[in-house]
C-alpha cells in the first residue's frame, strides 16, 4: 500500500491542496491519516476515491451531493459519466483509476471505447500518451509505483503491438524507410512503437531495431539499408552520460539521413545539432511534419 502527501493527491486528481482541505473541513470527503510526527498523508482507497469524486465534480455534480453518496454509488454514477463523456482528463482520471487498482478488464473497456470514438492515433494522442507523461512525472517523484507503472505500460504497449500487426504495408520502391531505435540503456518504448505506427500508416517502410541498442550495432544495420530517416527517443539515458557527445556521434555516423529526436532529455534543453538532426517537440508537430513528408513524397 502507498502514502501519497496532499501534493501527490492534487497532481494525480487535479484537485487543489486548499480545495482538498476545504472539502475535508465541510464535507469530510475524507479523512488523512497522520505519521508518527504528525504529518498527514493519504492511502490508495483515498486516492482512488479522491479521483471518482473529482471526476463527477467535474462534470457537474455538487461536492455537497457527492459526500452523500455511498461508495457504490459513486462508482455507478462514474461508470455514467464514462459512458457518455468524452473529456479527455475524465478519460485520464479513469485509466488511474484502472492502473491503481490493477484493472485490465476497466482499462480494455475504455481504450476499446475511445479507440471506437475517435480511432487508434486520436485515442493514442489525446488520452494515452498524455497520459503516460502525468505517470511517468509520478513515478520519477515516487507518487507512483513501479509495479502500477509496469502494469499499465505493458497493458498500452500490447494494444500498440497488436495496433501495428494489424496495418496493412505495401513496399514503394521510391518511398523513404525510417531506422527507429532507443539508445543502449533506454528501455521505454511506447513512444517509439507509437512512432512506428504513425510512419507505417503513412505508407512509409519502417526498420524497426527496439529497445537499448549499441552505436555500432546501429552503424551495422545501416550499412546494408541506408535509410533516409533516423528516428530515437532519449528518456532516461541510465548508460549515456555525456548526452552531447552521443549526439555529436550519431550525427556524424549518419551524415547522409535526417535524424530525428525527442524525449525528455533532448526536448527543451540547449544542445548544439548537427545538421542533419532534429528535435520533434511534441507529438501534434510529429504528425505535421510525417504528413508534410508524406505529401512531398506524394508529389515526386
Amino acid at each position: 500500500m502507498s502514502n501519497y502527501s496532499i501534493k501527490d493527491l492534487e497532481h494525480l486528481t487535479g484537485v487543489k491542496a486548499h480545495t482538498v482541505r476545504i472539502w475535508e473541513q465541510r464535507y469530510e470527503i475524507i479523512t488523512p491519516k497522520r505519521s508518527d510526527t504528525n504529518i498527514r498523508y493519504y492511502t490508495d482507497d483515498d486516492l482512488k476515491h479522491m479521483l471518482n469524486v473529482s471526476l463527477l465534480n467535474n462534470n457537474g455534480f455538487k461536492i455537497s451531493k457527492i459526500a452523500k453518496f455511498t461508495p457504490e454509488e459513486i462508482n455507478q454514477e462514474v461508470y455514467k459519466v464514462l459512458d457518455v463523456n468524452d473529456n479527455y482528463q475524465d478519460q485520464i482520471s479513469a485509466l488511474t483509476m484502472c492502473m491503481l487498482e490493477f484493472d485490465e478488464a476497466h482499462f480494455e473497456k475504455i481504450i476499446s471505447s475511445n479507440i471506437l470514438k475517435k480511432g487508434f492515433e486520436g485515442s493514442m494522442v489525446n488520452i494515452i500518451l498524455p497520459f503516460m507523461m502525468r505517470i511517468g512525472v509520478l513515478w520519477l517523484t515516487g507518487a507512483v509505483s513501479p509495479a502500477q507503472e509496469h502494469f499499465i505500460s505493458n497493458l498500452i504497449r500490447q494494444k500498440l503491438i497488436v495496433a501495428i500487426d494489424a496495418q496493412v504495408t505495401s513496399n514503394v520502391p521510391d518511398k523513404p524507410s525510417f531506422m527507429l531505435f532507443l539508445p543502449e540503456g533506454e528501455l521505454h518504448e511506447i513512444s517509439l512503437l507509437f512512432a512506428s505506427y504513425v510512419i507505417r500508416a503513412r505508407g512509409f517502410k519502417v526498420i524497426y531495431l527496439g529497445q537499448s541498442l549499441p552505436l555500432h550495432e546501429i552503424k551495422d544495420v545501416y550499412k546494408g539499408c541506408k535509410s533516409e530517416y533516423l528516428l530515437t527517443v532519449m528518456t532516461s539515458l541510465t548508460q549515456i552520460n555525456d548526452v552531447q557527445k552521443y549526439l555529436d556521434q550519431i550525427s556524424s555516423s549518419f551524415p547522409d539521413s535526417k535524424i530525428m529526436i525527442t524525449g525528455r532529455q533532448v526536448v527543451g534543453n540547449d544542445f548544439k545539432l548537427g545538421e542533419n538532426m532534429e528535435v520533434l517537440v511534441s507529438m501534434p508537430y510529429f504528425l505535421s511534419l510525417m504528413d508534410s513528408i508524406a505529401s512531398e513524397t506524394a508529389t515526386v
